[in-house]
């Protein structure tokens, strides 16, 4: 009898993780950069904004939603998210124009109106050739270069949480530890895409292309930094704090969680030991 080959791994979608998100986080709030048929937007259930130019939307949605038919760096110099989402963004979802220029400055936009719980998903993050990382275009799947926008990240902001997550078919990145108040990205923007952008063939790093140290998405949903992110608009907790936490949900789970059952635990006794007797 022949030995059984091993089983191969399913890859999720980019859709399958953030529906995972949108179900693990609960966000009260939603963001999208690249409507198009609205195979993304229908995941919400939480008051959302979508901005893409070109949007024809197909799939029937389930939350409330506005609308914007403009290109994203048009709507961010005109508009407050805020002021419609009634909050800062809980969750975003970068998909827009294919080029490292466009999604920095998409994720610029898109940090200044979170807050240090907020999640940012970045899509076309891991190409899988050289061909599909091209700045100009010549294959049907194209991702661009926009995965140099995790090399930015790592290298300027190393107070995010910078996550690549192996998901079919071209990869996504996803930050935690946003902070809004930063201008690193944004005063620096010039000197960075000078810096990043390079003529074709794009060099991609070989590990990119292998998807070295990539999350599975269905590990990377179980670890325990959603709840914390949920909770995360609480006035009393800091960002310093924050940060922290998340390295642990996700580097220590075990430990995290008997941590935050153990303070649950003291919190209930407490309660109990000050409640009044009848």
């Amino acid at each position: 009898m022949s030995p059984k080959k091993p089983r191969r791994r399913t890859r999720a979608s980019r859709h399958a993780l953030l529906a995972g998100l949108h179900r693990q986080l609960r966000p009260r709030t939603y963001l999208e950069v690249g409507v198009a048929d609205g195979s993304s937007l229908r995941l919400s259930s939480a008051r959302s904004v979508a901005i893409d130019p070109g949007y024809s939307i197909t799939k029937e949605l389930g939350a409330p939603v506005r609308l914007a038919r403009t290109t994203s760096d048009e709507y961010f110099a005109a508009t407050d998210p805020k002021e419609w989402l009634g909050g800062p963004v809980d969750l975003a979802f970068i998909d827009g124009m294919h080029l490292f220029e466009y999604a920095l400055r998409d994720f610029i936009n898109v940090e200044k109106h979170c807050r240090w719980s907020s999640v940012v998903v970045l899509d076309d993050m891991l190409p899988r050739d050289v061909d599909e990382a091209a700045r100009d275009r010549h294959t049907h799947a194209w991702t661009g270069d926009v995965f140099r926008v995790a090399d930015v990240l790592r290298d300027l902001r190393p107070d995010l949480t910078v996550l690549p997550v192996d998901t079919a078919p071209t990869g996504t990145v996803v930050v935690l530890g946003l902070d809004p108040a930063s201008t690193v990205l944004s005063e620096g923007y010039d000197r960075i895409v000078a810096d990043y952008v390079r003529d074709d063939p794009q060099p991609v790093p070989q590990d990119v292309l292998d998807r070295t140290g990539a999350w599975d998405a269905q590990r990377l949903l179980g670890r325990p930094v959603w709840g914390l992110l949920h909770r995360g608009d609480r006035p009393w907790r800091r960002r310093e704090r924050g940060l922290a936490e998340i390295r642990q949900a996700l580097a220590e789970p075990d430990q995290y969680r008997r941590r935050r059952r153990a303070a649950r635990e003291w919190a209930q006794a407490k309660v109990r030991r000050i409640a009044p007797t009848p």
